[in-house]
């Protein structure tokens, strides 16, 4: 594995850090609305980073620092505050992001480029 592509799966784990962070916070604050908005910037990374990558650790890593970011903000402090409270919403949000997580992981492209187009006969039976 090589320094560059290190570098990317560092970025692509604080993007989903930060990702998780926000999306966190418009879910409750704009709902429905927000909530889609949340989960469509998951997805969007988490799809993106499976197709910079091409491997499947490229919607992994972005994804495990979502749900890391998550999971730690599901905790409510001793002061009583919490960013998720017990609603649809919250866990729409929660299993959606997660199940978006294991789709882009499992369905990303990693055999061969996204455009390739395959040449002229191949596969072709006459």
């Amino acid at each position: 594995m090589t320094a560059g592509r290190l570098a990317g799966y560092a970025a692509l784990g604080v993007l989903g850090i930060m990702v998780g962070a926000a999306g966190s916070l418009v879910q409750a604050g704009w709902f429905p609305l927000g909530l889609l908005l949340a989960l469509a910037g998951a997805a969007g990374l988490f799809w993106g980073g499976a197709l910079l990558a091409r491997t499947r650790a490229g919607a992994a890593v972005p994804a495990a620092g979502w749900a890391l970011t998550v999971l730690v903000l599901t905790a409510s402090r001793p002061q009583g505050d919490f960013i998720f409270a017990a609603g649809a919403g919250s866990y729409l949000f929660l299993l959606g992001g997660m199940t978006t997580a294991v789709l882009c992981a499992t369905l990303a492209p990693t055999e061969r480029p996204m455009f390739a187009v395959p040449p002229s006969g191949a596969g072709v039976s006459r």
